[in-house]
């Protein structure tokens, strides 16, 4: 047992926002910036799906966008810790990730574009951070410790594989596993199918037609996210829209959770689930209660949105 949980805890860094904060800022920066590639580079997918980033086997991917001559990828390794631009040409551009400002890694990413023969244009200011420093006037943000992306990254991984699990259980629409760069957290959503009352926006930087659109439908979302001053601590959250009256009193597991009348979400200290004897079923036990927190409230058809493909792995 004892041989079982410490392998559990190899896999599962620790992590201390406050150790990594200003890496995590500059970061979360630079995936920003990749991420508005995407966006720029992609026609708008229901729910902004259009615009996220993956977790790859070597850090985090941009997947395949269209250009003129083809396909171009770009793809943050954060074990070589190097930014790589690939075509379906045949060409290939490297950034190596150490401390460079936002600003030299937006001249610089933007000339290796060019080079590979991509031309694209974004809206080069921040989205959900205040305050929003043009990109290319961002000398302040410049740190970059190789060893705390790559825990992170490594969290990231396992958080990936457990949130996987978990969407296979569901017949209605749900979200790819994916990565959302404004927010810098790890999401998986199911819907119920019916449509949401109008959102009334609110997300710093963020245009309220965007949130409308986001949220049009009825959300039970789940995701994974580092942190930040006002709350230092990695964590899992848990929330649904509209959320209904009594969607904070629902039991849920484990018994560490709590819920946030501010944020209006539930929350798991990533800690917990890090130090727990089976970290995946931990987890579980949070994406699964709080999800029926949601759906119950909101009188959803369980019946019809739920099923079980266990029988297939067998």
């Amino acid at each position: 047992m004892n041989d079982e949980h410490n392998n559990y805890q190899n896999q599962w860094p620790e992590i201390s926002f406050n150790e990594w904060k200003d890496t995590l800022a500059t970061l979360q920066l630079y995936t920003q910036i990749v991420g508005k590639i995407r966006l720029i580079s992609l026609p708008w997918l229901n729910h902004s799906w259009h615009v996220t980033l993956y977790i790859s086997s070597v850090g985090l991917t941009t997947g395949s966008m269209p250009y003129t001559n083809g396909m171009f990828e770009i793809e943050f390794n954060f074990i070589k810790h190097l930014l790589t631009i690939t075509t379906s040409t045949g060409i290939k551009e490297q950034i190596k990730l150490y401390g460079l400002s936002v600003a030299d890694f937006y001249n610089e990413l933007f000339s290796k574009l060019k080079q590979a023969g991509i031309e694209v244009e974004i809206y080069a200011v921040p989205n959900e951070i205040e305050p929003a420093i043009p990109f290319k006037k961002d000398y302040t943000h410049k740190t970059y410790n190789k060893e705390q992306v790559k825990k992170y990254w490594q969290a990231l991984v396992q958080v990936h594989k457990i949130f996987t699990r978990f969407r296979a259980g569901f017949h209605g629409k749900s979200s790819p596993v994916h990565f959302f760069w404004g927010g810098f957290d790890l999401a998986v959503t199911r819907f119920s199918g019916r449509k949401a009352p109008l959102h009334p926006g609110g997300a710093p930087n963020m245009p309220v037609r965007v949130m409308q659109e986001a949220y049009s439908h009825e959300v039970s979302s789940f995701g994974f996210w580092p942190g930040n001053e006002a709350f230092p601590h990695a964590a899992f959250y848990s929330y649904c829209y509209p959320t209904p009256a009594t969607f904070s009193e629902q039991p849920v597991e484990p018994s560490e959770v709590f819920y946030s009348k501010e944020m209006g979400e539930f929350f798991l200290l990533y800690d917990v689930v890090q130090t727990a004897a089976n970290p995946e079923e931990t987890l579980m036990k949070f994406l699964t209660t709080t999800y029926e927190a949601a759906a119950n409230t909101g009188n959803w058809n369980r019946a019809a949105l739920e099923c079980d493909l266990s029988f297939f792995e067998k």
